[in-house]
């Protein structure tokens, strides 16, 4: 059985509000089960938007051999560099005297330092669902070798939780950012941004 086509709406993808639909437990599973069959051969571009393609294949958990599989896009804005001014003013939003001294004192310490800022966008607009009457072992061998085969340098094939999937996908951001950070830092040192 497929779920309805989800609602036509736009949404980041913020810790904080899954965190209030996914209890603690949830959370920490998804996590820890997450695990990225095939990632992307690219990574996020430094001077630009990148969009990635993700099948997200989770086992139901109550059904024996019934599983679904997810695929739609994540949009990765452009990473900003964020100076030591510009980053000071956003932690002292909300804060007092005490809180400004101590932020000017981060500010002549970290003369040299930027930070990069990722933004990324989940379309939900952009998901489908497909259901499977296979072991999972299976839809997911299926999915790689179609996706390594048609040859998509910007897809992703995830093996996740089904319950907690846009953790699932949280997670894979996560490890995106990470995987591109070196070589966005890079590119920005080369043009004498940072």
């Amino acid at each position: 059985m497929v779920k309805p086509p989800c609602q036509n709406l736009r949404e980041d993808v913020d810790l904080l509000s899954l965190s209030s639909t996914v209890k603690e437990d949830d959370f920490q599973y998804a996590i820890e089960n997450t695990q990225v069959i095939l990632a992307p051969e690219r990574k996020i571009a430094t001077f630009g938007s990148t969009s990635f393609h993700f099948y997200l294949i989770s086992e139901l958990m109550d059904r024996v051999n019934e599983v679904r599989v997810r695929d739609g896009n994540i949009h990765a804005d452009r990473p900003q560099i964020l100076t030591p001014e510009h980053f000071s003013r956003l932690l002292l939003e909300g804060f007092g005297e005490k809180a400004e001294r101590y932020v000017e004192q981060l500010r002549e310490h970290a003369r040299n330092t930027a930070v990069l800022r990722y933004g990324f966008q989940f379309r939900k607009t952009d998901v489908i669902e497909r259901m499977f009457r296979d072991p999972i072992d299976a839809v997911v061998a299926r999915t790689k070798s179609q996706v390594e085969d048609l040859q998509e340098p910007l897809s992703a094939v995830i093996q996740g939780v089904d319950d907690a999937w846009e953790v699932c996908l949280l997670k894979f951001t996560i490890d995106m950012i990470e995987r591109s950070s070196g070589g966005n830092i890079g590119d920005f040192r080369k043009r004498g941004l940072i």
